[in-house]
């Protein structure tokens, strides 16, 4: 580390002890070093030179734990490797330094909840899940759970496994910087109270049972914030950062002859159809009730009335962001070539961003295997999310659903509802929002800023009542694939605009000496 004073002490030398030229360019390149310094890193010079070696020194360490995490499947959607993948969240915790963990049991899959206690001033929430989606092996270049490490053409080094980005791959990268904190022999700058769920995708029907316990709920009412890693970088390097995300209703309906009364209450030769109804085209008459006819609008009575409008501050967001983001880039990655009603690119965002939804997730009745098979089905079921944006409740969509389903003539429809929840919003002067801003900008990043993620998570049992704390997701490195085959996340990237795990590892040790200087 260069000694600043000695350097500065230069400036009163008399002009028979100037140093000569490579002197001075080493000294403006030491005072150049510092200034690109996060600002902890001047308060803890120390800190920021043995760090940055642990984490090198550790690298090949953490990858190996991303690995093993990835090859344990924990699919809730499937109940698959639940427990197992509990009880290793359990133990990387106890690895990172975390004290005090426990396995919080609901009415579905079990949470986590633990602390680290630094004797800081400042304490952190910290958010993880431990489930993933499905997998079908047949579908990727690589076994699903085999977590192997390849080289991907203008990526550099990724490992390929499900969870990789979303979200075994940012919070493995997270306790990596935990580890190069303990392993340097620094102190934490925070406290941590962490809380985990195993239930995330598939809707997180049992968080809140996790988070209202009574020592989870003091916990987190110390914390000034709640905060979730991920791999925020675009291929260009660019970052997004969201002020809350739209919430979510995942529901099934569905249409059986036995409920309706009509039609078959088993399957029945098609032949039949010429004097029976269809449990089927009833299903697809009041799905098509839902929204207007061409798909795209949502026609649920109330449904939208109270939708908060976009301020104009947040039009303004979306505006910037229109400039900023690359149209082109976004129609490749989602495959399309128009965006709905032909609208602009900016109007594109605005949709995104401010619209409640209605879609089909997926379509089961009757027979679906090779060839024909002339039944006419006695059931059929469709999988539906409807997204929420503020101040619409789930609890209050759900009942709007079903009662326009009963309007309609469908209220013999079954409506199970999987998983939901309600949106949820941050400030954009929130001490965690200028956190994560001033991190991102130090690494040369200006951040585009929009109002919300047209994603969800359950982020409201946090910025809701009774806690209403800020949330926000932060990280460096880049993956992609969530949700699809191939998922993968960048362990050595190739890219100069994208960071790898080891640089992605130091921007969360940045983010939590930023946040404990922060006022």
């Amino acid at each position: 580390m260069p000694d600043l004073a000695n350097a500065n002490s230069n400036s009163s030398l008399d002009k028979d002890h100037q140093p000569d030229r490579r002197t001075f360019l080493q000294g403006a390149a030491a005072a150049a070093a510092l200034t690109a310094m996060p600002r902890w890193a001047h308060a803890y010079p120390d800190d920021f030179a043995a760090i940055g070696a642990e984490i090198e020194k550790r690298h090949d360490e953490a990858v190996r734990r991303l690995q093993t995490w990835i090859r344990q499947p924990s699919i809730a959607a499937e109940n698959r490797g639940m427990n197992e993948g509990c009880e290793m969240m359990q133990q990387m915790l106890g690895e990172a330094g975390f004290s005090g963990i426990k396995k919080m049991p609901t009415d579905g899959q079990p949470g986590v909840f633990a602390t680290l206690d630094a004797g800081a001033s400042k304490t952190l929430g910290l958010y993880f899940m431990y489930d993933v989606k499905q997998a079908d092996p047949a579908e990727w270049s690589s076994p699903p759970f085999e977590a192997a490490l390849v080289d991907k053409p203008g990526l550099g080094k990724i490992i390929l496994g499900r969870g990789a980005v979303n979200q075994k791959g940012p919070e493995a990268t997270f306790l990596a910087a935990l580890h190069a904190i303990r392993g340097s022999g620094r102190k934490m700058p925070v406290n941590l109270a962490f809380v985990a769920e195993g239930e995330e995708e598939i809707g997180s029907p049992h968080f809140p049972q996790v988070v209202h316990q009574p020592e989870v709920m003091a916990a987190l009412k110390k914390c000034v914030g709640i905060f979730m890693p991920q791999a925020s970088q675009g291929l260009d390097g660019q970052v997004t950062m969201t002020l809350g995300a739209k919430g979510v209703i995942e529901c099934e309906l569905t249409s059986s002859g036995e409920r309706w009364g009509r039609g078959p209450r088993k399957d029945v030769h098609s032949s039949n159809k010429a004097r029976l109804d269809s449990p089927a085209w009833h299903l697809l008459e009041a799905l098509a009730s839902l929204v207007s006819p061409d798909g795209n609008d949502p026609a649920i009575e109330n449904y939208t009335a109270k939708a908060r409008p976009l301020s104009d501050a947040e039009k303004k967001m979306i505006a910037d962001a229109a400039k900023r983001l690359n149209e082109a880039d976004a129609k490749k990655l989602l495959g399309v070539e128009r965006w709905v009603h032909d609208a602009s690119w900016e109007q594109a965002l605005e949709l995104l961003i401010s619209r409640p939804t209605v879609n089909i997730e997926g379509l089961v009745g009757g027979y679906t295997g090779p060839g024909g098979k002339t039944i006419l089905p006695s059931k059929a079921v469709a999988k539906l999310d409807l997204r929420l944006v503020p101040d619409m409740t789930a609890a209050e969509s759900l009942q709007l659903l079903r009662a326009h389903l009963a309007r309609k003539g469908f209220g013999d429809m079954e409506v199970n509802m999987t998983g939901g929840y309600d949106p949820t919003s941050t400030p954009a002067d929130s001490l965690l929002i200028r956190v994560e801003s001033a991190v991102y900008r130090r690494s040369g990043i200006d951040p585009v800023l929009l109002p919300r993620n047209a994603g969800s998570w359950p982020g409201y049992v946090f910025t809701g009542d009774p806690l209403r704390l800020p949330a926000g997701h932060f990280g460096l490195g880049h993956g992609s694939g969530a949700h699809a085959p191939d998922e993968y996340y960048v362990i050595e990237s190739s890219n100069p605009r994208v960071q790898g795990m080891n640089g992605a590892v130091l921007s969360h040790v940045e983010y939590l000496y930023e946040l404990a200087q922060a006022s």
